[in-house]
């Protein structure tokens, strides 16, 4: 189960990259790149006081 007071930079299963709030279903965003991802997920916490995780290809966590 993902946390709620976060947001994750995931693979999209459609190609790309997501970002996705925890316990979300459904993508915040979707990037072709993971870079990309990131950066747009760096601005959201920021906004938002929550915490970023970044899943790696495989989908383990990959960063905190």
């Amino acid at each position: 189960m993902i946390a709620k007071k976060s947001h994750h930079v995931v693979k999209n299963p459609s190609g790309g990259w997501s970002v996705k709030k925890g316990g979300a279903s459904r993508a915040s965003a979707t990037f072709k790149t993971q870079k990309d991802a990131i950066n747009s997920a760096k601005t959201i916490v920021k906004n938002q006081g929550t915490r970023l995780i970044v899943h790696g290809n495989d989908g383990r966590i990959k960063k905190r």
